[in-house]
């Protein structure tokens, strides 16, 4: 009996346990499809970092090529325009107009140096202390032999017009001479030609009313005039033998040019009688002409001037000298002279 009794005690106990283990389990509400299908989330700080460098690297990578590429073609332009500037630079050396500027810089440097060197200098003449040194007056030897001066004779100072009295016989014996037929065969700085009455008379007053210092008016032309001047120089030459030069006045080289064939050919000379160191020298410039006749006058020898009727001015110094003749020009030769330059 109390075997069944347990077994039916044992037989509930058992039932008891399934209906707690059986009680109904709590089951969560259905979720939304969409939540349960939606991905993860993949917008996290780390993420949008990645792919911010990434971004800033490639457009970086980018750029660089960009400014590679302009670097490279700029080296390009710039060998191109050194080649050009090389080339442009051996041109003007070659070519006159590159040469000519080229000098003219070298000028222009001298110039400034010139300048700054002057400057210079007058600064320093500025700084100078100049001493004016006392000037001590003596007696003069002289105002102890005035009686003896006044017992002595007075030099004679001839008039300008004797100049050549003296060798009045031969000078006039030249113009005979040069009123004859003309001697094509005559020796060199001899008159080859003959020449009019008036040209006679105007050398006659040139020398023994003048003195051979003056002016005379202008025979017409330069190759009239120039005849006029052979005969004085084949009279000084008579005269004064190789103790003297001439010395032509023409400020164009053209007139030059035809007083040097008209002398030529009056008085038989040749290209070598024509220079410094010859019978017959011509210039340009008056300046020139003057040193030249300085020169000649420490040598104790003589110059002879001759102006060309198309210079209208006569410089000052030029009538210091002995022996000079001026061609005064016509309006109207001076004018036709002025049309042809």
């Amino acid at each position: 009996m109390e075997s069944e009794e347990n077994l039916s005690l044992e037989k509930e106990n058992s039932e008891n346990k399934i209906s707690e283990n059986s009680s109904p389990v709590e089951i969560p509400p259905n979720q939304p499809l969409e939540e349960k299908t939606k991905p993860p989330n993949i917008n996290t700080p780390e993420n949008n970092q990645a792919i911010s460098n990434a971004h800033s690297q490639s457009f970086m990578k980018l750029a660089l090529k960009d400014l590679q590429l302009s670097r490279e073609k700029l080296e390009t332009e710039l060998k191109e325009l050194s080649k050009k500037k090389v080339q442009i630079e051996a041109e003007l050396k070659s070519s006159f107009s590159g040469q000519s500027d080229l000098i003219a810089r070298k000028v222009k440097g001298f110039q400034e140096y010139l300048t700054g060197a002057l400057q210079d200098l007058a600064q320093s003449a500025e700084q100078l202390e100049l001493v004016v040194p006392p000037v001590i007056v003596k007696p003069s030897p002289l105002d102890e032999n005035k009686k003896i001066e006044s017992s002595k004779e007075q030099e004679v100072i001839h008039a300008v017009s004797d100049t050549f009295k003296p060798d009045e016989h031969l000078i006039r014996s030249c113009f005979n001479q040069f009123q004859k037929q003309p001697d094509f065969y005559a020796e060199p700085w001899k008159l080859r030609r003959s020449l009019e009455v008036n040209d006679v008379e105007m050398l006659e007053d040139w020398f023994f009313s003048m003195g051979g210092r003056g002016a005379q008016p202008s025979r017409g032309n330069r190759s009239k005039n120039a005849l006029v001047a052979a005969g004085i120089i084949a009279i000084l030459g008579e005269l004064y033998g190789e103790q003297f030069q001439t010395l032509v006045l023409a400020s164009q080289p053209e007139r030059l040019g035809e007083w040097r064939r008209c002398l030529q050919d009056a008085l038989g000379l040749n290209r070598e009688d024509f220079g410094p160191n010859s019978g017959i020298v011509l210039f340009e410039r008056s300046d020139g002409l003057i040193e030249r006749a300085d020169r000649l006058e420490e040598r104790d020898e003589l110059p002879l001037i001759i102006i060309d009727a198309a210079e209208i001015n006569v410089e000052i110094p030029i009538l210091q000298f002995p022996l000079w003749l001026a061609f005064a020009g016509s309006p109207n030769e001076i004018f036709e002279e002025d049309e042809l330059i």
